[in-house]
């Protein structure tokens, strides 16, 4: 009826405190074979350190380097995201504006062919200037 195990044995220890038998390290066993070598390529560039190493030489200290160095590549991100947003509403503001040109040609009759060649003509002096 009795469902525990059995005791590890209890042994003293020569600094005289005890230990159960199963914990002890187990005997260091003497290899005879040579050791292997381990060629190992590394195929990146240490990280330029630069910056962090003039911040701490003028005494701003590690916690404003650790905030360089984490908020660094968010900033980085943001801007990109940011860029890449202004890219997108330019061609889109482009992509209208060639619209409503064509609209305004195609339906506006004499009265907007000319005003699209009145535009065109304001566009081509800007150029030359």
């Amino acid at each position: 009826m009795n469902h525990l195990p059995e005791p590890a044995p209890v042994v003293r220890l020569p600094d005289g405190t005890y230990a159960y038998a199963d914990h002890l390290p187990a005997p260091i066993q003497p290899t005879t074979a040579a050791p292997q070598v381990v060629h190992q390529h590394i195929h990146q560039a240490p990280p330029d350190r630069t910056v962090q190493r003039i911040a701490l030489g003028s005494g701003i200290g590690a916690g404003t380097v650790a905030a360089g160095v984490y908020f660094g590549p968010l900033l980085v991100g943001a801007l990109t995201a940011i860029a890449a947003n202004l890219a997108l509403l330019a061609f889109l503001a482009a992509v209208l504006a060639w619209g409503v040109v064509n609209v305004v040609k195609s339906i506006g009759g004499p009265e907007g062919q000319a005003a699209a060649k009145s535009i065109g003509k304001a566009r081509r002096s800007r150029k030359g200037k």
